[in-house]
């Protein structure tokens, strides 16, 4: 079991970045492009919450399961962007996603760079480092969602 998790995980790692950037040739209409950013999104959002109770000290630190959710989150982290091309205006995305798309560039690739950090912190097996680089994903996703994010 522990063998195919890791091969669907290297193999997340290898096609997502290929199907991320193919994805947006195949939204035949804008809100296809929504909800396509809207559910990789939320499945950011899952795999990264279930790090917080080990996080904050609430669970056992399991070196091997926070591996495993941070190599999906490696995998996750390239796909969104595809569907906030031109002409997808729509969902929770302000404007500003489009007027001021350099900046929202830099936020995504401050997000991508921690998630980084977070998958050496996870090799390390080091849960201070992993706190601290945790920590810094959460304030990209954060950063990101103050400036580009509709307040619900």
């Amino acid at each position: 079991m522990k063998k195919l998790s890791t091969l669907a995980a290297l193999a997340c790692m290898t096609l997502g970045p290929l199907l991320a950037t193919s994805a947006s040739a195949q939204f035949a209409k804008p809100e296809d492009a929504v909800k396509y950013r809207q559910s990789a999104l939320a499945l950011i959002g899952s795999h990264f919450g279930r790090m917080a109770p080990v996080v904050k000290g609430q669970a056992p630190y399991d070196a091997a399961q926070i591996k495993a959710n941070v190599d999906v989150l490696k995998t996750l982290s390239a796909l969104p962007w595809a569907g906030f091309g031109p002409g997808t205006e729509g969902g929770d995305a302000r404007p500003e996603v489009w007027s001021d798309a350099a900046g929202f560039k830099q936020k995504q690739q401050a997000f991508q760079d921690n998630i980084v950090k977070l998958s050496a912190a996870a090799d390390a097996g080091d849960l201070d480092k992993l706190r601290a680089a945790f920590g810094d994903v959460g304030a990209s996703c954060k950063a990101c969602h103050d400036s580009y994010r509709k307040k619900k």
